[in-house]
């Protein structure tokens, strides 16, 4: 005895290209990110889920945790972010929701939305920021950094700043 199906390519298509589901899922990741190898960072995430198409992306719903390193595998600087994207294509990693950066001097950046460029090692947001030194509380909304958050540049200061002589 011989049974069969058929059906329409149309609706399998519009039932398959209307839902973008995941291609893979991982849970408690760990990707490591190295250039001629040296680790550069290390990032940690609950669950991730990669996806295709034109634009593919990985990412982290439950969020993640990046770890940067410097030549010698010493600890530099510390994000963390409620959520997280990776956008394949351009090498940037979008974190959202309470993000964090601690950097090895123990000075705090906090901002709603902050982008790493893996290519140029940058960090940047144009939404509110607030650091914390052990001096000082800054405000401003938008900056730059290096990724180890070391050197940075607030584009429009709110708070104060203390100046040394």
């Amino acid at each position: 005895m011989l049974t069969g199906c058929e059906n329409e390519i149309e609706k399998v298509n519009e039932l398959t290209l209307k839902k973008n589901l995941p291609v893979d899922k991982g849970i408690n990741v760990e990707l490591i990110y190295s250039d001629s190898a040296n680790v550069k960072m290390k990032l940690t995430a609950p669950i991730s889920e990669r996806y295709l198409g034109e634009k593919p992306y990985l990412e982290f719903k439950k969020g993640v945790v990046v770890v940067f390193y410097d030549s010698l595998m010493n600890q530099d600087s510390k994000l963390s972010a409620e959520y997280a994207i990776q956008k394949e294509t351009e090498n940037i990693i979008e974190g959202r929701k309470n993000v964090e950066i601690i950097n090895k001097k123990g000075e705090k950046l906090n901002t709603e939305q902050l982008f790493w460029n893996k290519e140029t090692e940058q960090i940047y947001t144009d939404k509110f920021v607030k650091i914390t030194t052990a001096d000082e509380i800054i405000m401003g909304n938008g900056l730059e950094a290096d990724q180890h958050f070391t050197k940075y540049k607030i584009k429009s200061v709110t708070g104060s700043i203390s100046i040394n002589n």
